[in-house]
C-alpha cells in the first residue's frame, strides 16, 4: 500500500466582512488622526530663533570714534560713535532689505545687492534706495551699559537725532586720545 502524504488544510485567504469593515474603519481613523496632526502643526508653527529685539551692547567706552561692526552678524546693527555721542543703525538696506557692508576707506555703507550707498549718518548718496537707513532706539542704562531696541526705528532727519535715537556721550579726554 502506498503511503499517502498527510492532507494539509489550505491557508485561509478569505477575509470576512467583519474584519474588512474593521480594517476600513482603522484606515479611516488613521486618516483623521493624521489630518488632525497636520492641522495642529499648521496652527502651531516652528519657533523662529531670531535674536531678541533689545540687547545690551556694552559700555560707551568700548567703542572708539567711527563705525563698529561688532554686532552686524549677530544683531544686524552698527554702533556708531562720533564726537557728540553714540547711535545705532539697523543694517538693512531700505531698497530690498539686503545687509549693506561698511567700507572704512570710502567712509560709506554699500549694499551688495543693488548698489545703494549710505553715509555714516544713514543718508542715501547713491543707488535705488528710497529712504535713509533706520536708526534704532538707544539709551544708557543705570549700570552704564548701552541698551539697543530694534523694535523702535526712525529714519527721518531731525527726529533720528533726538535722545531716543541718539545718546550724548563725549567720554574722557584720555578715551578720545586713545581713539
Amino acid at each position: 500500500m502506498a503511503e499517502s502524504a498527510p492532507q494539509s488544510s489550505p491557508a485561509q485567504t478569505d477575509i470576512s466582512r467583519r474584519s474588512f469593515l474593521k480594517l476600513g474603519w482603522a484606515a479611516f481613523l488613521g486618516f483623521l488622526a493624521s489630518s488632525a496632526g497636520a492641522t495642529l502643526r499648521f496652527i502651531f508653527p516652528n519657533v523662529l530663533y531670531e535674536p531678541p529685539e533689545t540687547f545690551k551692547a556694552g559700555r560707551p567706552e568700548d567703542y572708539p570714534l567711527g563705525v563698529s561692526t561688532r554686532w552686524t552678524k549677530s544683531q544686524r546693527v552698527w554702533i556708531i560713535r562720533n564726537e557728540e555721542g553714540i547711535y545705532a543703525m539697523w543694517a538693512r538696506c531700505t531698497h530690498l532689505g539686503c545687509t549693506p557692508n561698511w567700507f572704512q576707506a570710502e567712509n560709506r555703507f554699500r549694499c551688495p545687492c543693488h548698489g545703494s550707498n549710505y553715509t555714516p549718518q544713514g543718508d542715501v548718496i547713491a543707488g535705488p534706495a528710497p529712504r535713509p537707513l533706520y536708526r534704532c532706539a538707544i539709551r544708557l542704562l543705570p549700570s552704564g551699559d548701552i541698551l539697543v531696541d530694534k523694535s523702535i526705528l526712525e529714519d527721518r532727519p531731525g527726529l533720528r537725532e533726538k535722545p531716543q535715537f541718539f545718546v550724548t556721550y563725549t567720554g574722557s579726554a584720555s578715551e578720545t586720545a586713545k581713539a
